[in-house]
């Protein structure tokens, strides 16, 4: 029985140090604050998914600019809808604060802040 605890732990522990925002480890991302970036996909069900964690890079002056959540082969994950993003970043280590959207014309952006446990 600890046999198998332990290897279930050892396989969380595993797939949770996988996932990455480009390539950084959630494990690593010192934010206290992130918030998760929603859209719609065009002719899709799925939503695109990208996280702020206040970092800052200058591309021509300075911008800020969101990164994807990576798996470990560097492919972008996708998510069905917000709630799986929300429910996957419970399980990176995230608390949920609090949530709002921005609708323009026919398009909606949806933003969740969370914080670190």
């Amino acid at each position: 029985m600890k046999n198998i605890i332990f290897i279930l732990l050892f396989i969380f522990s595993f797939s949770t140090y996988s996932q990455s925002i480009n390539g950084v480890p959630f494990s690593e991302i010192d934010s206290e604050y992130i918030q998760i970036v929603g859209t719609s996909k065009v002719l899709s069900s799925k939503v695109t998914i990208n996280i702020d964690f206040g970092q800052s890079t200058k591309l021509f002056g300075s911008s800020k600019k969101q990164f994807s959540i990576l798996n470990k082969d560097n492919k972008k994950v996708e998510f069905n809808s917000m709630i799986d993003a929300l429910n996957f970043m419970t399980k990176n280590g995230y608390k949920f604060e609090q949530a709002y959207v921005v609708t323009t014309g026919n398009s909606s952006t949806y933003h969740y802040l969370m914080s670190k446990e």
